[in-house]
């Protein structure tokens, strides 16, 4: 698995680094077929009441890339935000993924009938 953190008018230190990587652990202790993970943290300096913390995400899997963003006042709040969607779409894509296909015909019970399914 590739990790990707870079920063948009942001130094990345290594704090935020492994802010990062240990909320992320949570993601790929829930589905271990990630392939691919770049983190992009931004600030906009709009005004000093507005300032905005923002992260991003692109998460690729086996069959599927998920994308999620999230704004806040504080950058580490904005990760924690993040993290809890991503994780959120991880598990429904995992449950999708256990899901599909456990009922075929051949092993229906004898009285189903198909038709009226």
């Amino acid at each position: 698995m590739n990790l990707t953190i870079s920063g948009h008018h942001l130094e990345v230190t290594p704090a935020i680094r492994d802010y990062v990587q240990n909320k992320l652990e949570r993601v790929k202790r829930h589905f271990d077929q990630v392939i691919d993970i770049a983190v992009i943290l931004t600030v906009d300096n709009l005004t000093e009441k507005e300032k905005r913390q923002k992260a991003e995400i692109n998460l690729r899997m086996s069959g599927k890339t998920v994308y999620v963003e999230s704004l806040a006042h504080d950058l580490y709040a904005a990760i924690d935000i993040l993290v809890d969607k991503l994780d959120r779409q991880v598990m429904k894509y995992k449950t999708k993924v256990q899901e599909h296909g456990h009922e075929t015909i051949k092993h229906l019970p004898d009285g189903y009938d198909t038709a009226a399914a």
